[in-house]
């Protein structure tokens, strides 16, 4: 009888992408999303969030909105570096989460600072900067959760749908300015710039990898024709 030629055999992935394939990964990433908040919720039942339990709720929601942010720029980066292909499959759950942490962000403000007030919110976008800003960035996040599923795509065509889903940059952008402009007013910018860091070399990653793809295309559309 013959046997297969261990040369064509089909590559075993590697370990990393293995766990990532499985499929209690995504359930088991789910789960990990939902801690902070677990622990937020849990810390304000139990009167563990300081002496001003609403703030401190509002900005820590803010702060692991835009944790989950950099997480999701970081995966085609990461998936590029480690050779993790896999990765790509937990960008969309990833995605969701910021969409979630940042309405959470939202309704606790709504809720604690502005009583649900609708008037009040209005006014308040109308009057301070960086709840503009941030309403901006919450609309923008919507569009991108709404067509984050396979019926978008074929919905809106490939290319619009990258179009749209591009302005997650301009959401990052949003999210920094926000930031800074909230603490502008305590003059404390030291998560700022770290935040502002990291996204900034994560968008700045994806434009030299754009540029010299460009430059690689370039190149060889100029071979060809010599």
């Amino acid at each position: 009888m013959a046997t297969a030629n261990p040369s064509l055999r089909r590559p075993q992935p590697s370990l990393p992408n293995r766990v990532l394939l499985h499929p209690a990964a995504k359930p088991l990433l789910g789960l990990l999303c939902l801690l902070p908040v677990a622990w937020l919720f849990w810390a304000a039942w139990h009167d563990q969030l300081g002496a001003n339990p609403a703030e401190a709720l509002i900005r820590q929601l803010g702060d692991w909105t835009i944790r989950f942010l950099v997480l999701v720029l970081l995966v085609t980066p990461l998936r590029t570096w480690a050779g993790w292909p896999a990765l790509a499959r937990m960008r969309r759950m990833l995605g969701l989460f910021v969409f979630f942490y940042a309405s959470l962000h939202l309704l606790a403000y709504a809720w604690f600072d502005m009583g649900l007030d609708l008037a009040a919110i209005v006014h308040d976008t109308g009057q301070r900067r960086f709840i503009l800003v941030g309403m901006l960035s919450w609309v923008l996040l919507l569009a991108l959760a709404a067509t984050s599923f396979n019926r978008a795509i074929r919905w809106l065509g490939a290319a619009r749908w990258q179009a749209l889903h591009r302005t997650v940059y301009v959401v990052a952008a949003l999210a920094v300015l926000h930031f800074f402009w909230m603490r502008a007013g305590k003059n404390d910018f030291a998560e700022v710039w770290v935040y502002a860091a990291l996204l900034g070399g994560l968008l700045g990653w994806r434009l030299w990898r754009r540029l010299a793809r460009s430059r690689s295309a370039q190149a060889s559309g100029t071979s060809m024709r010599s």
